[in-house]
């Protein structure tokens, strides 16, 4: 009687982390290059940034900023838990802490994390199916004892369709909701399909009215990405 009392919750459990590492996955590719527009509002003003991502996997990332012209030649790489920052105003490399990897990206409320994908939701966390529909499956995302996280607990919307997220909720230890991300217009780029307009909007009242967007305009996965790009060198060689 036990083992069939038992059997039921690990069926979930595994079947809630198929998901999660399928999502990622699709998510990541195991390359990527992608063309991004961003746009930051808040109250007072709203501004647009583009860039050019390169990655590997979980990984290994670098940005370039393309605009605006005040702006253009920063540079970012991340490899493995470390990431730095090249500002050709001041011709100068620097490294960004552990402790700033939740920090705004750039003034957007992506987070650096965000950006270069520091965090895995496979490795990190624990995962648990709280229900589906005939649409999308929704999980709940605990953090590893061990996993160097901030987030007390993620909420996601993952589509049968696609095995993408959809809509993801994140809490603080306190479980209060801080941010809200919606993924859409999902399209093909050859054998893979990607959403490409994320939507990040903070849930604290002291940011409302606050949106960032970020379109995909162009991406290619799971094709030879230049090793060249993913060393410090790289983050003043490609700035120019």
């Amino acid at each position: 009687m036990m083992g069939l009392l038992i059997f039921p919750f690990i069926s979930q459990a595994d079947q809630s982390g198929d998901i999660i590492k399928r999502v990622e996955d699709n998510l990541n590719g195991e390359t990527a290059v992608m063309d991004i527009n961003m746009v930051v509002k808040t109250k007072r003003a709203e501004r647009t940034m583009k860039m050019t991502s390169y990655s590997i996997g979980n990984e290994k990332s670098f940005i370039k900023i393309l605009y605006p012209r005040k702006d253009k030649g920063i540079t970012f790489l991340k490899i493995d838990n470390t990431m730095w920052q090249y500002v050709p105003r001041i011709e100068k490399t620097i490294k960004i802490p552990a402790s700033m990897m939740l920090q705004s990206w750039m003034g957007s409320d992506f987070s650096n994390d965000d950006l270069v994908k520091e965090s895995s939701i496979s490795n990190d966390y624990t995962q648990k199916l709280l229900s589906e529909t005939d649409e999308v499956f929704v999980i709940e995302l605990w953090p590893k004892e061990e996993a160097a996280v901030v987030w007390g607990k993620i909420i996601m919307e993952v589509s049968k369709q696609y095995y993408l997220p959809t809509t993801v909720l994140y809490y603080d230890e306190d479980e209060l909701l801080i941010r809200e991300l919606v993924y859409s217009d999902v399209q093909p780029f050859g054998e893979r399909f990607y959403p490409t307009r994320w939507v990040m909007t903070p849930q604290e009242e002291e940011k409302a009215g606050h949106e960032t967007k970020m379109e995909i305009s162009n991406a290619v996965f799971d094709e030879p990405v230049a090793e060249s790009y993913f060393t410090k060198r790289a983050l003043k060689r490609y700035s120019r």
